[in-house]
């Protein structure tokens, strides 16, 4: 069992930049490939970015150049550097580890870009 639990979303104006950070606990973090999913409202839930157990990297093109997938293992948390916002990424953030079939998920923060 995994438990993740996200933090720093928040309110911010077009064009800046927020940090969210996703803690695990209960398992052995290094052991499950790590993702980054957001909802937006009326939508489907859509991969942002993933960073496997052996530290490769894919991105929603949406998302390419703007935003940074990260780990520290020793730390057992995940990051999501996210510059450049736009309003179109507003929606939930949820962190995600995964191993095989097996997934866990954060319980969301909120992510809001608006002038």
């Amino acid at each position: 069992q995994v438990q993740l639990v996200e933090s720093g979303g928040g309110l911010v104006q077009p064009g800046g930049s927020l940090r969210l950070s996703c803690a695990a606990s209960g398992s052995i973090f290094r052991l499950y490939h790590m993702g980054w999913y957001r909802q937006a409202p009326g939508k489907q839930r859509e991969l942002v970015a993933r960073i496997t157990i052996g530290g490769n990297i894919n991105y929603a093109d949406s998302v390419k150049g703007r935003f940074t997938i990260s780990r520290d293992n020793a730390k057992n948390t995940g990051y999501l550097q996210m510059n450049s916002l736009k309003p179109e990424d507003t929606a939930v953030y949820y962190c995600n580890a995964n191993l095989g079939k097996v997934d866990y998920w954060g319980q969301g923060t909120q992510v809001t870009v608006s002038s």
